[in-house]
């Protein structure tokens, strides 16, 4: 593998129709990929589409604006997922954090923390690293600095705690402080298309960057109006290369020890 795609879905309905072409596609690319579950069914699924697979694995948990099915409540499902985690190809707990774009009772944020406290335990059981889904309301930084506050209570209790921050579009002081917590910062294809994330990427060290494609969603620059894949990463990769000052095969080397080294992969 040149890259690993941190965070794809293939195992979503968009890929019903063309999952094998896009695999294949992926596969040509020298690209691997993790699988990312949003609740309990398609978390089963990643680990499905990963199985047998050398180039892909799954990350299981729950989304955080899925709190309306909780599983951090019900012993029979927090158990089903606790057990998942046993699967061979299983290498992260997610995607799941705090979510508030859409989200303004405080009454549904408190249920969010809830699912997300819930799965930073697993994580923690289970020696896992967290990936982080973390989306503030317009113009704020609010879940982020939600999110920093229960890491940090849990960080501070077990210092091994860890993850990456997902589709990161918060500020470099919010970076710095993930940083600070020996998290990493997942950048997507929006990065090639926006420029007011060029001095974010520029600030954050390489050796704590990691690509990815939240495919089928935010295709780069030279792929959208289309279905993004993770074949597509290599955009991200290329811009994170130009925005370092790298060369693309450095560039693809480094991400790559640092997807590795976070997910424990081999």
């Amino acid at each position: 593998m040149k890259i690993i795609d941190t965070h794809s879905h293939l195992n979503l309905k968009q890929f019903d129709e063309d999952r094998n072409p896009v695999m294949l596609r992926m596969n040509d690319a020298d690209v691997g990929t993790i699988c990312i579950g949003i609740d309990y069914f398609s978390s089963v699924f990643a680990i499905e589409v990963a199985r047998g697979t050398t180039n892909i694995w799954a990350c299981i948990g729950q989304h955080p604006t899925e709190w309306r099915r909780p599983w951090n409540d019900a012993v029979i499902n927090k158990e089903s997922f606790e057990k998942l985690t046993r699967e061979e190809r299983v290498v992260a707990i997610g995607e799941c954090g705090l979510d508030y774009y859409r989200e303004e009772e405080r009454a549904h944020k408190i249920e969010q923390e809830k699912l997300f406290r819930a799965q930073i335990e697993l994580a923690i059981k289970t020696d896992l690293p967290l990936m982080l889904h973390v989306r503030p309301s317009p113009e704020t930084m609010d879940a982020y600095e939600d999110a920093l506050r229960i890491l940090r209570s849990y960080k501070a209790m077990h210092p091994s705690l860890t993850g990456t921050a997902h589709f990161f579009i918060g500020s470099t002081d919010i970076a710095k402080e993930f940083l600070d917590l020996d998290f990493y910062i997942s950048f997507s294809g929006v990065i090639t298309i926006f420029p007011e994330y060029e001095d974010l990427v520029r600030s954050i060290p390489i050796e704590r960057i990691l690509p990815e494609t939240d495919a089928p969603y935010a295709s780069p620059l030279n792929h959208r109006g289309q279905k993004n894949e993770p074949a597509f990463v290599m955009e991200v990769v290329k811009k994170i290369a130009l925005l370092k000052g790298l060369s693309l095969e450095e560039t693809e080397k480094q991400l790559l020890s640092n997807a590795k080294t976070l997910f424990r992969l081999d």
